[in-house]
């Protein structure tokens, strides 16, 4: 692949055929033509959208005066919003809007809610009155909170027509039904992760130092320009993509699975097994060449089969064999759909268990941070900048798998594709969670004890000592999440690309959710005792985030687990041959792109 995504062109030489973009006439809609405009609006878009999550921590703590609790509890819902409206943008985008309108409609809400944001900092009636460092501050009112939660609400509506749908949106710029255009879309989860995290790195050292050191208004009005742009870019490129249209929502078609399967529930397989139905009529949307290649029917999940039984011709089939009503009897092809969503809980599941440690970060590891001394000389360091971190060990590692790791191993092995398998970047994901919390709680420990010897608020421990566990957390996203993420997508046919994005950034949410429970059940569980409470407050010398952080850890080792003795062997494509080895599974790209199967 070329090292410019942006720069891609139809020039591609052969001998890096690859990773390269496919050799397209410049009159041929799709390829990395396309995909180009494309990540330029995702790099845009997350530039906006992490320039505010990259501060927010900071934003609420020293603007609306919300202590620690507070600060998790607004963050994490707002970001489990943010990962939970992907599911309705989804939905409105199989079934009316079309990936291409939804992901426009999405940007236009995320810049209305960045302006917004950007207003509660330019007006100071909408803030309460500044507090640096006090334990007695006025909280702010309801007005205030209104103001907030709008902006906050418009930014998570955006999320849920931009996340669902930008993954999806690319993979359908490649001809997935070739080997060449598999192999491009297998490089293009990781430099999907790669473009706009390289994007982010360079912005938002300008944009958190201007929030942080000059102006809150201005740091605000930067993102909320560069989705401006992102739009602008969006629309410019319209004339490459390939757009396909709303072919209908398949949660509807899983809800009637479910309701026929009930209505069917007292059914037995042994006295009528002949009664199954394996008659899937034609699709009457799009021509032939468009229609995916039917799932075949499997053994797992067989309880859901009952959803296809015919109990009585005449009355549920009408004159060409079909469904007279799909509440009570449903296709095999979408009985297949739905055992291949529920197939890939388990490991969704295992991802929720990393999502959870990287959320530590956004939220306790930028208060540790506002809590050391980030003095360089005369230079003060913004506590976001930690963020800066992840995202570049996140970067380098990507860029070393894909251009030195995959040559050097392809040239050892002599064969084409020495990827590590999704069980290897899953573990590693997991291993590295546990490392990162491990790494926070002992840094947390000396932090504050320096800052109660030297009874200040900021401990003179330097904010460099807070580098590993960012580092770390950064190393789970680019082993745990990219891993589950291209599970998610290739594992599911073309047409449930955009419930994999859904799913995907669902578990973000369920992460989040559950980060705002555990925190309030360990707050109120450990400030009924004497001893210093684990969580509460602006100031973290006053409780024992340290030992929160081991509770991170143990949860994640548990999820370790978890993961090696139970959910592995859904990694495997649904073919009978389940196996947990190590390395066993095959590329998931060869078994399920495209509506595939072995």
């Amino acid at each position: 692949m070329s090292e410019e995504i942006s720069t891609t062109d139809a020039s591609t030489t052969e001998d890096n055929s690859a990773l390269a973009p496919p050799s397209r006439p410049e009159s041929t809609a799709g390829g990395w033509r396309s995909v180009k405009y494309i990540l330029g609006n995702e790099s845009f878009e997350k530039l906006a959208s992490m320039g505010l999550i990259g501060n927010l921590t900071l934003y609420l703590q020293s603007k609306y005066n919300m202590d620690g609790v507070l600060v998790v509890n607004v963050f994490s819902v707002w970001s489990g919003s943010s990962n939970l409206t992907p599911l309705l943008g989804a939905f409105l985008s199989d079934a009316y809007l079309g990936r291409f309108k939804t992901l426009l409609y999405g940007s236009i809400a995320s810049f209305l809610g960045m302006a917004t944001m950007t207003l509660t900092a330019w007006a100071p009636k909408l803030r309460p009155p500044n507090c640096p460092e006090g334990s007695d501050c006025q909280p702010p009112n309801g007005t205030q909170l209104t103001a907030l939660y709008i902006g906050l609400a418009l930014l998570a509506i955006g999320a849920g027509g931009i996340r669902p749908c930008n993954i999806a949106f690319g993979a359908d710029q490649f001809d997935t039904r070739t080997e060449k255009g598999r192999a491009l879309l297998a490089s293009f989860f990781n430099w999907w992760y790669f473009s706009f995290t390289v994007a982010l790195v360079v912005a938002l050292t300008v944009v958190v130092y201007v929030q942080t050191n000059i102006s809150w208004v201005i740091g605000f009005a930067i993102p909320t320009v560069c989705l401006f742009l992102s739009i602008s870019l969006f629309l410019v490129g319209k004339h490459t993509y390939i757009i396909k249209k709303p072919q209908g929502s398949i949660f509807v078609d899983m809800a009637k699975v479910v309701v026929a399967c009930c209505r069917k529930w007292n059914v037995s397989f042994d006295t009528a097994p002949e009664l199954l139905s394996l008659h899937d009529p034609p699709s009457t949307i799009g021509t032939e060449e468009d229609q995916e290649p039917k799932l075949p029917h499997t053994e797992r999940f067989k309880i859901l089969d009952k959803a296809a039984m015919v109990i009585d011709k005449s009355t549920e089939l009408d004159e060409f064999g079909r469904s007279v009503n799909q509440w009570r009897l449903c296709s095999v092809q979408q009985v297949e759909q739905l055992k291949l969503l529920v197939g890939v809980v388990p490991v969704w599941f295992t991802g929720i268990g990393c999502f959870i440690s990287m959320d530590q970060m956004s939220t306790l590891g930028i208060m540790q941070a506002i809590q050391c001394d980030h003095r360089v000389g005369n230079f003060e360091i913004p506590p976001a900048w930690m963020g800066l971190s992840s995202m570049i060990c996140l970067s380098i590692w990507i860029f070393i798998y894909e251009r030195i790791y995959l040559p050097i191993a392809k040239r050892k092995s002599k064969k084409e594709d020495k990827r590590m398998t999704m069980r290897q970047r899953i573990n590693t994901g997991i291993v590295m969670a546990i490392l990162c919390m491990v790494v926070a709680a002992t840094v947390e420990k000396k932090r504050r004890s320096l800052a109660l010897k030297h009874a200040s608020f900021v401990s003179p421990l330097s904010i460099f000592v807070l580098l590993p566990q960012f580092a770390l957390s950064g190393l789970t996203e680019a082993f745990g999440a990219i891993a589950v993420m291209e599970f998610l997508t290739t594992h599911l046919p073309e047409s449930m690309r955009t419930i994999a994005g859904a799913v995907f950034f669902l578990s973000l949410s369920v992460a989040s959710y559950l980060n705002t429970v555990l925190v309030n059940l360990i707050h109120h569980v450990t400030s009924g005792y004497g001893h210093r409470p684990w969580l509460g407050g602006r100031d973290l010398n006053q409780v024992t985030i340290d030992n929160y952080y081991l509770l991170i850890a143990g949860l994640a080792v548990v999820n370790l687990f978890y993961f090696n003795f139970f959910s592995c062997r859904y990694l495997k494509s649904p073919d009978g041959k389940v196996s947990c080895a190590l390395g066993d599974e095959e590329d998931g790209l060869t078994r399920r792109l495209g509506g595939e199967s072995t």
